[in-house]
């Protein structure tokens, strides 16, 4: 039964009795009673989210002892939460329980759940839960999944220790500083992202750990986290900290075999512990890792071997660091790798290995856009057979084969992508490229390719995208200094997205009429009008979506405009911020004034009838005038004419 959202006040009484799941969210509620309850004595799933309750009577539940699932989160369980927990307390088959959002402290959830043995969920968060000990969840034994983000604990002492089921635990968004002696064996996720952690040691101990996530993202870890042993990690995120590695420094020095002495003070007793660097951090096994993300950070250099102890790796992620250079191309450790991301850093070179045979065999996904590269390794994608992906975005590199430029000795080095029959998504943005031409696309079949913010890249025409027309959809080239109608867009017959936002177009390039476009983007031209017959062609009845704010639209020729708002199907986004100009005004082309209607007219109105019109006024007074001078000389003229011609008459 759904009652969500009904301003109720109190569980209606009038329901099927066989009822098993009841929603009672988004109401008013502020007591259960012990009769609130008693028609329902089949009910498994309640869930009270979103209400003021802030008291169970302890009797509500004697009817209903069968219940598994009950949700109180957003409510205001604090002002009562003795007598709530005597409530509870009769629930013996519960299995979960949400209290999330009710203000509790530590001492009040210790108290909810007392009895609550047989839970095996329990969402604490976003309460005001500071510090927890081995007394709050002492007799959840069979707990399963503990939620405690978003509160404000700063303090754990063996916590979880009597959690023995314990697999899945979220303390996300806290304040903890630290954790050291984690021994959580049979844990298999373990959430702890945005803390203030600056350290992460596991206990010292050669048992088995089931751990198979764990999130440290958005701390401030300042070293690569010690891990168990011995686990089943398969997934560690590290993205958004202040890690760097020691073994190397910047400038070349190696600290391989220096040592460093740890002074540890216990109570009374002190002992000094002498280590290498970077051995102690080499024990953990992570032969199973597949995920490693280390976005966000200060590395600069990866120690030795590092990656030789993840050989089942198939996605890195290194972007936004401080790396220079990069080693590809190694011939074990990153052969399973799908995904390497090495974007945002400042690599110079990208080092490989001549003669290997089979390397990055696997690689589908390579980004080292914004960096300092101005070429790739020769043959870089010679052996990565299942590569759909590249992002060269943001780097000073160019396409080969290079123009021939009289007076250079040599070409410049260049990225060589021809003949890589599986990539399909390629972007070239911001890499300064200058008027290609030759076929630098030969022998692939891009789908989509990105050449936005390169200012001369289409100097040349597009005559160097012949290769592409059978398979290229979506094509960007915003902000391309683009200013000709003359180039011809009509043999890329497969396009589906075009974007030429950010250009100097003054009129609408009439090839795009014959192609069936999904999306246009013309934002950001100076397109005074579009043509009046755009909604009739093969391009306006295949368009779905049309982007056209910010041009210099004419509001006296808005036909196009009207002919596009009947077009069935077609959206314009951005259709609120088109404007157009009359005079000096600027004005919405949906809701123009009555005056500068009228004076649209005059503009359009048929010149000759214009110039009849404003002629015949003029006409109509000259023949007044005359007509009225002639009358008034009429008998002198006459004794004129007589004199003239010597015949009298009488008058």
């Amino acid at each position: 039964m759904d009652c969500t959202g009904r301003w109720l006040s109190s569980i209606p009484g009038n329901l099927r009795g066989d009822t098993e799941e009841l929603l009672l969210d988004d109401n008013t509620i502020q007591v259960l009673g012990n009769a609130s309850l008693l028609p329902y004595t089949q009910l498994c799933h309640l869930s009270l989210t979103r209400n003021r309750l802030e008291l169970i009577e302890p009797g509500t539940f004697h009817s209903s002892q069968g219940l598994q699932e009950l949700s109180l989160s957003d409510n205001l369980l604090f002002t009562n939460y003795s007598l709530t927990a005597a409530a509870l307390s009769a629930l013996q088959a519960l299995r979960t329980l949400d209290l999330a959002g009710n203000r509790l402290t530590e001492d009040m959830v210790s108290v909810l759940v007392w009895n609550l043995s047989s839970l095996e969920s329990l969402s604490v968060a976003r309460n005001v839960i500071m510090r927890l000990d081995s007394s709050i969840f002492t007799n959840l034994t069979q707990l399963l999944e503990l939620n405690l983000e978003k509160n404000y604990i700063f303090e754990i002492d063996e916590a979880f220790e009597g959690l023995q089921s314990l697999q899945r635990l979220n303390i996300a968004y806290n304040y903890l500083p630290c954790l050291v002696g984690f021994g959580l064996t049979q844990l298999r996720v373990l959430n702890v992202s945005n803390n203030i952690i600056e350290w992460f040691l596991a206990l010292e101990s050669d048992d088995l750990f089931e751990l198979e996530v764990l999130d440290l993202s958005h701390n401030r870890l300042l070293f690569f986290p010690v891990l168990p042993r011995q686990n089943k990690l398969h997934s560690l995120l590290l993205q958004d900290n202040r890690m760097s590695f020691y073994q190397r420094l910047p400038n070349g020095t190696s600290l391989a075999n220096v040592t460093v002495q740890f002074l540890i003070i216990d109570g009374n007793s002190t002992n000094i512990t002498t280590v290498r660097l970077w051995d102690e951090l080499c024990y953990s096994n992570l032969s199973s890792l597949r995920l490693l993300d280390m976005s966000q950070n200060q590395v600069w250099g990866l120690p030795e071997g590092f990656l030789a102890q993840m050989p089942s790796l198939t996605h890195l992620k290194l972007n936004q660091n401080c790396l220079e250079a990069f080693h590809l191309l190694e011939e074990g450790p990153l052969a399973m790798l799908t995904e390497l991301d090495l974007s945002q850093n400042r690599l110079v070179e990208l080092g490989t290995e001549v003669g290997v045979g089979d390397v990055l065999p696997n690689l589908q996904l390579f980004n080292v856009s914004a960096n300092r590269l101005r070429a790739l390794p020769p043959g870089v994608f010679t052996h990565t057979r299942k590569i759909t992906t590249v992002d060269l975005s943001h780097n000073q590199v160019d396409l080969c084969p290079q123009p021939d430029v009289a007076g250079e000795a040599e070409s410049p080095p260049c990225v060589d992508i021809r003949g890589v029959e599986t990539l399909t998504h390629l972007s070239l943005a911001g890499c300064g490229l200058r008027g290609l031409g030759g076929r630098p696309f030969q022998g692939t079949s891009l789908i989509h390719l990105d050449l936005s913010d390169n200012c001369q890249a289409l100097s040349g025409g597009l005559g160097w995208l012949q290769d592409l027309a059978l398979t290229l959809q979506v094509l960007s080239l915003r902000n391309t200094s683009l200013s000709s109608t003359a180039v011809d867009f009509s043999t890329l017959n497969s396009l589906v997205r075009l974007d030429l936002s950010g250009n100097s177009l003054t009129a609408f390039p009439a090839s795009l009429g014959a192609l069936e476009l999904h999306s246009l983007d013309l934002r950001d031209n100076c397109l005074p009008a579009l043509p009046p017959d755009t909604a009739r062609t093969p391009l306006g009845r295949s368009l779905r979506e049309l982007y056209l704010s910010r041009n210099p639209y004419n509001c006296c020729t808005l036909g196009w405009w009207d002919a596009l708002q009947r077009v069935e199907g077609l959206r314009v986004p951005d259709g609120r911020e088109v404007t157009c100009s009359h005079g000096s005004h600027t004005l919405s082309p949906g809701a123009l004034p009555e005056p500068v209607l009228r004076s649209c007219r005059w503009q359009t109105a048929d010149l000759a009838l214009l110039y009849l019109v404003l002629a015949l006024p003029t006409c109509l007074t000259l023949l007044v005038a005359f007509a009225v001078v002639f009358l008034m000389l009429k008998e002198k003229l006459l004794k004129m004419l007589k004199n003239r011609c010597g015949v009298s008459s009488p008058y």
